[in-house]
């Protein structure tokens, strides 16, 4: 992908910007997007100039869209955080928006996917927002879809349990998963088939929303030993 239009917006930060912590799934690990070599210390998270017309959840949306090229699968704010001065925009004000895409989306031109738990070095407050930001994605998986956001629209169930390992940071119980997933109503079973290696082949499920079943209460994962 070429240069994004937000990344040439940077030449006049205001007292705020917009930062971003983007997750996906790359070879295997929980990947977060970096912009490589913009500070002494290292990498940094994407950043662009608050725009102070607009909603702010509308202009953080076009930003993200236009610099990933596509819309994520899923966003949502996490807060607004002083900078301590120390970013290198000279920003004083943070808007932090945390995101998940599909593990087929490229990195723009000049930014890496990195291993979310060891990045490239990132100044203290960054660091300090990529671990606020991974904690707030373990508090919302049971109430938003972050997981399914992170895989294509059919999956094996070995596929989302992984996805879902990755997140919380441990191992889940093969049967217990999935017989809480299947209580839930999350998924439904599609007529396809996919080769996971040896032995018979997966089926492949889709997201089935909630509003389809009725309300029903979330399903801890996090729980499950």
């Amino acid at each position: 992908m070429g240069d994004r239009p937000a990344t040439a917006a940077r030449a006049r930060p205001g007292p705020a910007i917009l930062e971003l912590v983007c997750c996906a799934v790359v070879d295997g690990r929980l990947a977060v997007l970096t912009e490589r070599g913009r500070t002494a210390r290292g990498g940094t998270l994407p950043w662009s100039p608050l725009d102070p017309a607009g909603p702010l959840d509308a202009s953080a949306a076009r930003w993200v869209r236009g610099l990933l090229g596509r819309a994520p699968g899923w966003m949502t704010q996490l807060g607004a955080f002083s900078t301590g001065g120390r970013h290198p925009s000279g920003a004083v004000l943070t808007v932090v928006y945390v995101a998940v895409v599909p593990s087929d989306t490229e990195p723009p031109a000049g930014f890496a996917w990195s291993p979310a738990f060891e990045p490239p070095p990132l100044p203290p407050r960054r660091q300090w927002v990529l671990d606020a930001a991974v904690a707030g994605l373990r508090d919302r998986m049971d109430l938003a879809p972050i997981a399914f956001r992170m895989l294509p629209a059919t999956f094996t169930l070995s596929e989302l349990q992984r996805i879902y390992e990755l997140l919380l940071g441990r191992r889940l119980h093969k049967a217990s998963f999935r017989r809480a997933l299947q209580a839930a109503f999350l998924v439904e079973p599609t007529d396809a088939w996919r080769s996971e290696g040896r032995g018979r082949p997966a089926q492949l499920y889709r997201y089935a929303p909630r509003k389809r079943r009725g309300v029903r209460r979330p399903v801890r994962f996090e729980l499950l030993a």
